[in-house]
């Protein structure tokens, strides 16, 4: 068997950090040598930023006493030599808990309070009122006590029937969904909203995030969890128990929340966990063999998926097995085969992003600075065959030349002045794009819809609202593309223009395509057509799930269409920083130009020395390029290098014995 998940994610994250520190030395030689404009500089920041920063978060969902926190301890903590998620029998995880690393807080545990749910503010709202948030310090060095302070996140407390419906646990006309009440007639509910982990494990410090969910209940009750959190997920590990198989509760689960509506379930792995159970010694291990694979063929129908996406586990010998280091036991729990699954499809699908997104914007930084360079040399052979002109040639002909070119000068910079005033009208059409996206215009798209959900009862005609608010929102990027297209078209005449009088390279790069941001509206509008089925109507009715499942929309509407303005907003900068940098290189050209002659006419041998340095600049120019081709190429070498390696090494890990 291959490297871990563990062993393949710190592999990812020494890439990660190397790539970035690349980068930065790119960027630092080419402020030292004035090749960056700001387009470069963006583009560079960026793409350190999108390396430095990447997170990959592995979402586990499972209905209650299925394993799950016992699968995240023996996957990702055995190191500890002990159980840091609380996983004792019964209801362990009574709220959604996220663990990652943030190196700018300390480690800490922070608890939203479930009363907030009785605020109409969104999850990601809550997140910016820190002191809201109860917070608990977590010593990095002492593992019992991560653990004790962790197990706070099964909290419960007892609250009347009314208010456990306030907060969204209790509805009358679900009766079989309710919790029990006790004789006094109270029943439990989850202490905390929500849980954050900030602790710097090495798996968390490399940009892992786990997100542990509770079950059936506690998920539908918090719409943003479903509807934001677990579709962002790059892979979700859904948890059985072998010893029940898919059970009415188990289906529910999968079915409103975690089933592609488009049929894709690549990114779902389901584990049936609790093997254990079935090894009987009065059962053979072929009959136990047996046993599982029907249980896993069954489980694979049900949930349609392929059979080898579900795989059969036992969380705890595997964790038992770790700590003691007993590799029988360990290959006997399959643990090893999940974490190949999960080095396999989140490593492989994360590194291809970045490594896509790395070679498009090195090559973008190739293009643009073989223009810089382009622009340089031009302007180096036009003063060589200026100056060589002048050989010969007596004062009254070397002033008439500096005369032409002021003359040249003056007349650039009127031309000057006339492509402000273009750059002018393409910013306001850019900002008119922006408003557009704008979170202010897309409340007002989204008026109508909200008012429909926050309707008294059952809201009948929400369903036909939704779908012509996504008509809007789709109509919205297809303006946005539209003025993008005329922008780059009025661009584009005003470069071949420039192109003409002043012998430029300008080139428009191609306008963004908002293809992909009309994708990720279609998915978004598919994952939230479960809650307005009949099946959720009751749901639906209540008022406080129905705003919470609006503010949850907007805010993950409004981040694709902030996306779709960033990528505008790029493409605009690299458009002009095209022009700004052959606008500067001239301007220059015309200073120099200038300077050599005065040096000509006041020193005899300054023509000489001017075609000198010349020659030497055109030299220290091909040497720059080279060194330059140089960087980028080890840029993606490393890159490709680090894909290959993981590709290998997870092709290793999954293959036979």
């Amino acid at each position: 068997m291959g490297s871990s998940f563990n062993d393949q994610f710190e592999q990812h994250g020494h890439w990660r950090r190397a790539f970035a520190q690349q980068l930065k030395q790119l960027a630092q030689w080419m402020n030292a040598h004035e090749l960056m404009d700001a387009a470069a500089q963006e583009r560079l920041q960026r793409l350190e930023a999108q390396v430095r920063s990447d997170k990959i978060m592995v979402a586990f969902v499972a209905e209650f006493s299925r394993g799950k926190s016992e699968l995240i301890n023996a996957i990702f903590f055995a190191k500890y030599g002990r159980r840091i998620m609380p996983a004792s029998p019964g209801r362990t995880t009574m709220c959604p808990t996220e663990l990652g690393y943030d190196s700018t807080e300390p480690p800490t545990l922070r608890l939203l309070p479930i009363d907030t749910r009785l605020q109409a503010l969104s999850l990601s709202e809550w997140r910016l009122k820190r002191d809201t948030w109860v917070m608990l310090p977590l010593d990095i060095h002492n593992a019992d006590q991560i653990a004790a302070a962790i197990e706070k996140v099964a909290q419960v407390r007892k609250v009347s029937v009314q208010d456990a419906q306030a907060l969204g646990f209790w509805n009358d006309e679900l009766p079989e969904d309710n919790p029990a009440p006790d004789a006094q007639g109270q029943v439990e509910v989850p202490m905390w909203r929500h849980a954050i982990i900030n602790m710097p494990h090495p798996l968390l410090k490399d940009g892992l995030v786990i997100l542990d969910t509770p079950g059936l209940n506690a998920v539908g009750a918090e719409p943003e969890l479903t509807v934001n959190l677990i579709p962002q997920a790059h892979a979700v590990v859904f948890i059985l128990g072998a010893d029940t198989g898919v059970t009415r509760s188990d289906l529910a689960i999968w079915r409103e929340h975690l089933a592609n509506p488009q049929g894709s379930n690549d990114a779902r792995l389901v584990v049936l966990n609790k093997i254990d159970t079935l090894w009987d010694a009065l059962n053979t291990p072929e009959l136990v063999r047996e046993q599982l694979q029907r249980q896993c063929a069954t489980s694979a129908q049900l949930l349609g998926v392929a059979t080898s996406q579900v795989l059969p586990v036992s969380a705890q010998k595997g964790l038992l097995a770790k700590i003691t280091n007993d590799d029988a036991l360990l290959q006997a729990s399959g643990l090893p085969t999940l974490e190949a699954a999960l080095a396999h499809g989140i490593m492989g699908q994360r590194q291809t992003i970045l490594r896509a997104a790395v070679a498009a914007g090195v090559a973008n930084l190739n293009t643009e600075m073989g223009r810089v360079f382009n622009i340089r040399r031009r302007d180096l052979d036009d003063q060589m065959l200026e100056l060589r002109s002048l050989r010969g040639k007596n004062a009254s002909v070397i002033e008439s030349m500096r005369s032409r070119i002021e003359q040249e000068q003056t007349e650039f910079n009127f031309s000057a002045a006339k492509i402000q005033a273009v750059r002018t009208v393409h910013l306001k059409l850019l900002q008119d794009v922006f408003q557009q996206l704008g979170a202010k215009a897309l409340k007002e798209q989204m008026r109508a819809l909200v008012d429909a959900l926050q309707q008294k009862g059952l809201k009948l005609g929400v369903r036909k609202q939704y779908a012509q608010t996504f008509e809007h929102l789709c109509a919205t990027l297809d303006a946005a593309q539209a003025a993008a297209t005329e922008i780059q078209a009025m661009l584009g005449g005003t470069f071949s223009q420039l192109n003409s009088e002043f012998g430029f390279s300008l080139q428009v790069p191609p306008a963004p395509r908002m293809e992909q941001f009309a994708t990720d509206l279609s998915r978004i509008q598919e994952s939230h057509l479960q809650y307005l089925s009949l099946g959720n109507a009751l749901k639906l009715a209540n008022p406080d799930f129905a705003e919470r499942l609006g503010r949850a929309l907007f805010m993950r509407v409004r981040a694709v269409f902030e996306s779709a303005a960033n990528d505008l907003e790029l493409w605009s900068k690299t458009a002009t920083a095209q022009l700004d940098a052959q606008l500067r290189e001239r301007r220059r050209s015309f200073t120099r130009r200038i300077e050599a002659v005065d040096r000509i006419q006041s020193a005899a041998s300054g023509l000489v020395e001017r075609i000198t340095e010349i020659e030497e600049s055109e030299a220290t120019l091909a040497q720059l390029e080279q060194r330059l081709q140089a960087h980028t190429q080890q840029l993606l070498a490393l890159s490709g290098a680090a894909t290959e390696a993981a590709a290998a090494e997870s092709a290793t890990a999954l293959a036979p014995a």
